[in-house]
């Protein structure tokens, strides 16, 4: 717990130290691709990914997915927190195991997480999927 909470801290500080230093830009969009490996899906529109930006250089981050709003885990309703739970299954199901690329990369509005396309090692977007 205190180790989840020093990196979030950290990668907080990062941001602002990116922001302030005139490294990124507010609006600024990566295009990608940028290779990564899902560490563990949060839930049906949140990963948790270690993606690679260099030469032996790696970044450990939060990804939502773009174009998807998945029911909360923590809703108050049961369907809710049923269909939430059915989104999180099917989204390690499609992710186990496998490479993603992250593309059309942003900040999102939370410190330290950021939206993209998640494009998985067959070529098929991941949100559409998740749409469909």
């Amino acid at each position: 717990m205190k180790v989840a909470l020093k990196s979030a801290v950290l990668t907080a500080l990062l941001v602002g130290i990116v922001f302030s230093s005139g490294w990124a830009k507010a609006g600024e969009v990566l295009a990608g691709p940028v290779s990564a490996r899902v560490l563990s899906v949060i839930d049906g529109d949140t990963l948790d990914v270690v993606a690679r930006v260099w030469l032996g250089q790696d970044v450990r981050i939060r990804v939502r997915i773009e174009g998807v709003d998945a029911p909360e885990i923590r809703g108050r309703c049961p369907g809710e927190k049923a269909l939430a739970i059915a989104a999180k299954a099917f989204v390690t199901d499609q992710t186990s195991g496998r490479s993603i690329n992250l593309t059309a990369i942003r900040y999102g509005k939370y410190a330290g997480r950021i939206v993209a396309e998640v494009v998985l090692d067959d070529g098929s977007s991941l949100g559409e999927l998740l749409v469909i």
